[in-house]
């Protein structure tokens, strides 16, 4: 079907020989009249409207006026024989497409429609992503309609208003600090501060001071008492990610805040008394590191009253066409830039993609496609390297070691599966990514196997 183009004219000459010289390509009538015109509107969905300045008594910027405050999908270009800048400069605030003065260029006249129809569609998609964005269903910033987001949301909810301590388990980039935010934010402690603390990223020797804070004259240079992170987060919630990372020497510290909610400042002899929420996060077996004598039990089970475990985006891969137009919009709002739309040939590669990296990586990528936009609409060629050279790509038998895997004859599947992947494991110098790469299996359910072997549980 072609696209509808209105000429509105005063002199019938003008509009017909536009007509004679469009009707190839587009669906084209030509009035003189500006009730004609409105009429014409209004019974069908005009995409294109040549609009003169001067229509004898009428005011050809009062029709642009009614034109796009009615129909403000219509591109509208205004034609005059009384170019001038100012005249230019009134139309397009009045909200015309484009201008164009009298005697028309016809290639120049198509080129504009052309290009005032690939704005119109730009627009459409545009709008039809910021609606699927309002339907984008999630709790608090964590957006996902899959079983296992749908989990997470309903334990939040149900413990968010009490004060018992939650673990976060999942691997990197996975979103834990947003499970621990959305605790905070919907729970009755919102008005409370919120105190994230990363573990893994403060060296040994000033993580104690960094908690627990000091007194004057604890060490040297402690010219001055200062508060640290437990206190500051009284009344509210203390997050502390990557626990498994908390050396020995403060576990204890930290148990005592738990059990008691009280500690003492480095250096200090007096008691601070605390009213706190510990909410935990790991990527690590922290079972494991109880048996192996790193992690205190004692302190485990007491931060582990409430267990979350977020998913890999691989297992909640039908989220996908929510999460990639909401990073989209968000990369472009803090670019301030107009927000592209994906190519469908774009939009398969990323669902095919399974992010290795969770969420931080898929948001990574669309930061950078974002960036990296050289128009409107993303094309294939525009996604990172990374999306184009390996979606699809299948575990070939090349992919293995080419050690042979020996399993004894009389073995039981189970038996042979833990033969497979300890020999696996081995040749991947222990990298559980590249195991669980191999076998096609995701990382949780390696994990989960290799804990049954410990436990003597085939």
């Amino acid at each position: 079907m072609k696209p509808i183009v209105l000429i509105l004219d005063d002199e019938p000459a003008i509009g017909s020989s536009l007509r004679f010289a469009l009707e190839n390509e587009y669906e084209v009538t030509a009035v003189t009249q500006v009730g004609e015109a409105m009429d014409i509107l209004n019974h069908g969905r005009v995409r294109v409207m040549l609009l003169d300045w001067r229509l004898g008594e009428a005011d050809g910027l009062e029709v642009l006026k009614n034109v796009k405050s009615t129909y403000p999908e219509t591109s509208v270009i205004m034609m005059t024989a009384y170019g001038t800048i100012e005249s230019s400069v009134e139309a397009i605030k009045r909200g015309a497409y484009h201008y164009i003065t009298k005697p028309l260029d016809i290639d120049e006249l198509h080129l504009l429609i052309e290009k005032a129809l690939e704005h119109q569609n730009l627009y459409s998609k545009i709008r039809e992503l910021n609606e699927t964005i309002e339907k984008i269903k999630g709790y608090d910033q964590m957006i996902g309609e899959s079983p296992a987001m749908r989990k997470v949301f309903s334990v939040i909810e149900r413990v968010k208003d009490i004060d018992s301590s939650v673990l976060v388990f999942g691997e990197s980039g996975t979103g834990k600090e947003l499970v621990a935010r959305a605790l905070h934010r919907q729970g009755k402690r919102k008005k409370g501060p919120f105190i994230s603390v990363n573990c893994a990223a403060i060296p040994e020797a000033l993580l104690e001071s960094e908690l627990f804070g000091y007194a004057k004259g604890a060490f040297t240079g402690a010219l001055s008492s200062r508060e640290g992170k437990v206190a500051a987060a009284d009344g509210g919630t203390l997050f502390l990610d990557e626990i498994g990372d908390m050396p020995a020497s403060l576990q204890a510290k930290m148990l005592r805040v738990l059990q008691e909610k009280e500690f003492t400042p480095l250096g200090s002899t007096e008691v601070t008394k605390v009213n706190v929420r510990i909410i935990s996060a790991t990527n690590k077996n922290l079972l494991q590191m109880v048996e192996e004598g790193t992690f205190r039990e004692d302190l485990f089970f007491r931060l582990n009253v409430i267990p979350i475990e977020l998913p890999l985006v691989s297992e909640r891969k039908e989220d996908l066409p929510a999460l990639i137009p909401y990073f989209l919009q968000k990369y472009a709002e803090e670019m301030q830039r107009p927000l592209p739309v994906l190519s469908q040939e774009a939009f398969d590669r990323l669902l095919a993609y399974d992010y290795p990296g969770n969420i931080r990586q898929l948001s990574n990528i669309l930061e950078y496609t974002v960036a990296m936009a050289k128009g409107g609409t993303i094309a294939e060629e525009d996604l990172p390297m990374i999306i184009r050279s390996e979606n699809g790509r299948q575990t070939q038998a090349s992919d293995f070691s080419p050690n042979v895997i020996h399993v004894p004859i009389g073995a039981t599947m189970k038996e042979a599966e833990k033969i497979i992947i300890e020999a696996v494991l081995k040749d991947c110098e222990g990298s559980r990514r590249e195991t669980a790469r191999l076998l096609g299996i995701s990382e949780r359910s390696l994990r989960n196997k290799l804990q049954l072997y410990r436990e003597g549980n085939l």
